[in-house]
């Protein structure tokens, strides 16, 4: 069969639907990351259920895709062939009953551990039917790729329901995460960008200790990445050791994914977060001391319940006086079945998304004179693509996707996926512009 696989959401996301995609290749199906792709005879949506902007994406995309299936099957009514939709993931892990009565059009509802089972399906398809072994397909481009080291929550933040969806904490084991960053690294993947629900929380469930800094070091050693990336990480209980290893390993970036959330101790304690404002203020701290080169990218949440005017005043200037390299701020929305569900939603969705496009000047400002900071600075950047006049690269102190890049003219052809020396020529808000050395 040919399968397209659409992907919603986060890079956990990404990383299920690889996985999909490389045992549906290993059965011999053509799989392809596609949205336009439109000669399918099976469409998988792997859906997001994280929050409301993330739940409407995943609902109208599924829309589409029953819209483009009906189609597919009416221009083929003379050769008998029909598509497949399938949809799978965080979105119907929530709501598929929901969802099975509102769109009776969609062939198969699997949910956030329930990927195996198409899987499954596939090899019986195709006449596999003994176990085996396959490897992901990425989806990114083949110089990065994704590891995700553990699955779940244990964390109670009041506001999110990933452990309602994903469950509980589960670490893989070191030795298991090795062999895949090996394996990956093997295949041309220079950057491992390393990923869960909370991966600080790492190893605690499976050696009764925290063994982040463990896994790090061994990756830096033994897996032979040029860049090793840290997302995800949690503020409460920070280990330490994580960020020794940073300073002894070169090839593990100075990059540090931390979402933050609020600095009002009361907000920080409705929320449930485990911290207040003198601890975070604290662990920013310490890190700039550790690693004085450390690019530090956090998410922040607006318009939660009772946050006062009075609160997000202490919240802008926070994010002015703590400067972070990178930030994101979201819209505070209500998840059915939190904690926080509870307290309702007083504050207007309007004042939540001014508070949002407040913030975020705020930021804009920040990320320009950073950058303006960087101007005649060289600096090791990898290329990602080629995109018109230019070569689109980053240091390693931006991940994929989400940070800042470099754009080097396109006057001397360069490869992707290929580490090159730049000087920095000219700073933008989210870019920079760069000569090749």
């Amino acid at each position: 069969m040919k399968i397209n696989i659409v992907t919603l959401g986060c890079s956990k996301n990404t990383v299920d639907s690889e996985n999909i995609a490389g045992h549906l290749t290993a059965a011999h199906h053509t799989v392809y990351f596609d949205r336009q792709q439109n000669d399918c005879d099976l469409v998988i949506v792997n859906t997001c259920g994280f929050i409301g902007d993330a739940k409407e994406e995943s609902v109208n995309t599924l829309l589409k895709q029953i819209q483009d299936k009906q189609n597919f099957n009416r221009r083929h009514a003379h050769d008998g062939k029909r598509r497949t939709l399938y949809a799978v993931g965080c979105l119907v892990e929530r709501y598929r009953q929901e969802l099975q009565a509102e769109m009776p059009e969609v062939d198969g509802w699997y949910g956030a551990h329930q990927w195996e089972t198409i899987v499954q399906n596939a090899l019986v398809a195709s006449n596999m039917f003994e176990p085996f072994t396959a490897q992901r397909t990425l989806s990114t481009p083949r110089h990065y790729a994704y590891l995700k080291i553990a699955e779940g929550c244990n964390r109670s933040c009041s506001y999110c329901a990933i452990p309602l969806i994903r469950g509980r904490h589960i670490s893989r084991p070191i030795e298991e995460l090795i062999e895949e960053a090996k394996k990956l690294v093997q295949g041309g993947v220079k950057e491992l960008i390393l990923i869960a629900q909370d991966t600080t929380y790492y190893g605690l469930d499976l050696y009764g200790r925290r063994r982040l800094g463990d896994l790090l070091e061994q990756l830096a050693t033994q897996s032979g990445a040029e860049w090793i990336r840290l997302h995800y990480t949690y503020p409460t209980s920070f280990p330490v050791d994580a960020i020794e290893a940073m300073q002894r390993h070169p090839n593990i970036c100075n990059y540090i994914d931390i979402p933050l959330q609020h600095i009002n101790s009361r907000i920080l304690g409705s929320m449930q977060r485990g911290i207040d404002r003198q601890g975070t203020l604290s662990l920013i701290q310490m890190f700039r001391e550790k690693l004085p080169d450390v690019s530090i990218r956090t998410t922040l949440i607006v318009g939660y319940p009772g946050e006062t005017d009075q609160d997000f005043e202490e919240l802008k200037q926070f994010v002015r006086e703590a400067r972070f390299d990178r930030m994101g701020c979201f819209a505070y929305s209500p998840e059915e079945g939190t904690p926080a569900e509870k307290l309702g939603d007083p504050i207007p969705q309007e004042e939540k998304e001014r508070r949002v496009a407040e913030l975020m000047s705020i930021q804009e400002e920040i990320s320009l004179e950073k950058n303006q900071a960087r101007v005649g600075r060289t600096f090791r950047v990898i290329i990602d693509r080629h995109e018109g006049d230019y070569y689109i690269g980053r240091t390693e102190y931006d991940s994929p996707e989400i940070d800042d890049e470099v754009l080097i003219p396109a006057s001397t052809p360069l490869h992707i996926g290929q580490f090159y020396p730049v000087r920095i020529t000219q700073a933008l808000e989210h870019d920079l512009i760069a000569s090749l050395i």
